[in-house]
């Protein structure tokens, strides 16, 4: 139950120390498989401290607190739990503090939220005094809160944005001068100790550590300052992030990123060594004796476990380089996670081998049942866990049992992804959200009164003329650009496409439209479309779908309704065959995965309405529609036969 300054002020001078984010997965499978990584990645990489996310206006809370629990009390990890304070029910915030309390966590990272909205969130039998913007506006009022309610029992971080914060009404006026004075507010109101949000530009980073240091309140002289760095896991997830951020990307990472953007596994050294780069830049410059740094991993591995080797951030207290792994055994039989759904979809062709492949050891195995025999899927690991930058290093490159599960999902390659992956789904974790401000939400989508208004949305983002919907923050990829004449075609029917693909028969891995993965490989693709459809429509359409032997499809509404060809189905969308690699599955829909994006989608129909008065026909409009249409995702088999998707949805 320790304080995160605490253990910061323990640390010799000139110490070096880093932390690590994590997000509660949107399913049970990815939980089980984030806590494995999390017990092999705080056992090899013994981070100072870990924090988990918080939805704004409390969306994924009960999952936070689980995730943090497991990271406190199973992992005995100190955890500091993220906590927003606006658009929600205000005895939330008294809950999981006192929960926080009982769990023996210490440490909590007090943040505002979106921006107060009462009329917009706060449900109709929700009592006024319930409504916490009534007593939290910003991050400030709830930082002094903890400290009225709890004293100093909690360690207090709180946020700051080197390049400034994005205003909602004017992202484009950034200022990190601008800031300072609720900098200033939050730090006297009794916060211990700052985590910035993530950046590239180091420059930036430099000026604003310099200008809090130099203050002339004097508040920021020796506050824990600790630097936000994003390990770049897809040219695609950084483009999207920074955008979403707000954070710039100098012209140089950008062009050393343009360079290899069409092979996958580059994209990952190049931006592992640019974050080392960074990381290296921070160490040298003078000034705090103790410099610390947090990953922001969306719940991947690989890319921090090789930033923390080369810059060697490891606690030398557990590593020395004279130690070494034999890493050369035989790993033809290694499998996915533990708890995977489906390990048969994953087999290789060396499973059965098993009684050829037996290994004599020293001391008997606890799992086996042959004495001193230990089964292939053990061999190699070492009997006690000796936590050497060698080992690390070979289990982040993929060699090994515990590598083989390090990186088996380390291409999330699209929304969907693998429903057993931690980092399934979104990559923040935040919970549902329109990613841009009501202002910009109403420039983009006005005030729909007719459900021709609508329809008129989504086709003026499949023609290009809108950067984005509350579905997807982003125009049309060059991908879904070559199938936009069916998706209007489906959309003038009043069928509203949120997602699909074209088919793909072995494309190379570096071609510019369809490309994924590493180079000299071939990609493959199934095509599906995913769309809103009336009720009425619907009716009409199931049959045809339940007569077709290649339509696999999952449907469901607002209502809990849930329809599909096969439950059970498992259906991959997208693999890779690469050299010297078993094939590559990123993209898996199934059930589980649907189920989930399903209930996110219609909280979207509800983000957007909230942004209109609650009593006027737009708001109304979005209503009646959320209600009546459902979300239907169909996978067609075929992917030699390109149009037959097509052709059956628009005959």
């Amino acid at each position: 139950m320790e304080k995160i300054t605490d253990k910061i002020n323990a640390l010799p001078d000139g110490a070096e120390y880093f932390s690590l984010e994590f997000f509660p997965p949107k399913t049970a499978t990815g939980f089980h498989n984030l806590q494995e990584r999390l017990e092999r990645m705080t056992q090899a990489l013994r981070p100072l401290f870990v924090t988990v996310t918080w939805g704004a206006g409390g969306s994924t809370a009960s999952k936070s607190l689980e995730l943090a629990e497991l990271c406190q009390r199973q992992l005995g990890l100190t955890t500091c739990l993220h906590l927003t304070c606006t658009n929600m029910n205000r005895s939330l915030i008294d809950e999981a503090l006192e929960q926080a309390k009982v769990l023996g966590i210490r440490n909590i990272l007090a943040l505002r939220g979106d921006a107060p909205r009462s009329d917009e969130y706060r449900d109709e039998s929700q009592p006024p005094e319930q409504d916490s913007n009534k007593d939290f506006t910003y991050a400030a009022d709830l930082v002094r809160y903890i400290r009225k309610q709890y004293g100093d029992y909690f360690c207090i971080g709180v946020a700051a944005y080197p390049e400034g914060h994005s205003d909602e009404s004017h992202p484009e006026h950034q200022d990190p001068l601008a800031d300072l004075p609720y900098l200033v507010e939050k730090t006297k109101a009794g916060a211990d100790f700052i985590l910035t949000q993530l950046f590239f530009d180091v420059g930036a980073y430099d000026r604003f550590e310099k200008m809090l240091r130099e203050h002339e309140s004097g508040v920021f002289k020796t506050i824990p300052i600790i630097a936000g760095l994003m390990p770049i896991q897809s040219y695609q997830i950084l483009r999207r992030t920074t955008k979403l951020s707000h954070a710039s990307l100098p012209v140089d990472l950008l062009e050393r990123l343009d360079a290899v953007r069409g092979d996958d596994e580059l994209v990952k050294k190049v931006g592992v060594q640019i974050i080392s780069e960074i990381v290296d830049h921070i160490k040298r410059r003078p000034g705090a004796s103790k410099k610390g740094f947090h990953f922001y991993t969306l719940n991947l591995e690989k890319a921090v476990s090789h930033i923390l080797e080369d810059c060697r951030l490891i606690p030398l207290a557990y590593s020395t380089d004279t130690e070494a792994v034999d890493t050369s055994f035989d790993v033809g039989d290694l499998l996915p996670p533990e708890g995977a759904l489906s390990r048969v979809r994953r087999r290789l062709s060396s499973v059965g081998s098993s009684p050829h492949n037996r290994f004599i050891v020293s001391h008997p195995s606890q799992s086996s049942s042959h004495g001193f025999e230990t089964s292939d899927h053990e061999a190699g690991l070492l009997s006690a866990a000796i936590n050497t930058r060698a080992h690390t290093l070979a289990i982040s490159e993929g060699e090994g049992s515990l590598g083989r599960e390090a990186v088996w999902d380390d291409f999330p390659n699209g929304r969907w992804g693998d429903a057993r992956s931690p980092a399934f789904g979104e990559i923040d974790g935040y919970g549902p959200t329109l990613h841009v401000s009501t202002p910009q939400a109403l420039k983009l989508w006005g005030h729909p009164v007719e459900v021709s208004d609508i329809s008129a949305v989504f086709r003026r983002h499949i023609e290009g003329e809108l950067e984005a919907l509350p579905w997807s923050e982003e125009g049309l990829s060059p991908e879904t650009s070559t199938i936009s004449k069916e998706l209007l075609a489906m959309n003038a029917k009043g069928w509203w496409t949120v997602a699909s693909q074209p088919a793909v028969n072995g494309a190379k891995s570096d071609d510019p439209v369809f490309g994924w993965g590493p180079k000299n490989g071939r990609v493959f693709q199934k095509p599906f479309v995913e769309f809103f459809i009336p009720s009425a429509d619907w009716k009409k359409l199931k049959p045809k779908l339940d007569a077709h032997e290649q339509v696999t499809y999952f449907a469901g509404n607002e209502a809990g309704d849930f329809e599909a060809t096969d439950e059970e189905s498992v259906n991959p969308v997208t693999w890779g065959s690469f050299v010297a690699k078993e094939i590559v599955t990123p993209t898996i829909i199934e059930a589980v995965s649907f189920r989930s994006w399903m209930d996110e989608a219609y909280n979207i129909w509800k983000e957007w309405q909230r942004i209109y008065p609650s009593k006027g026909r737009t708001s109304q409009l979005l209503e009646e529609v959320r209600k009546d249409v459902w979300l239907v995702n169909v996978i067609w088999g075929d992917f030699l036969d390109p149009n037959g998707l097509w052709e059956l949805l628009l005959e």
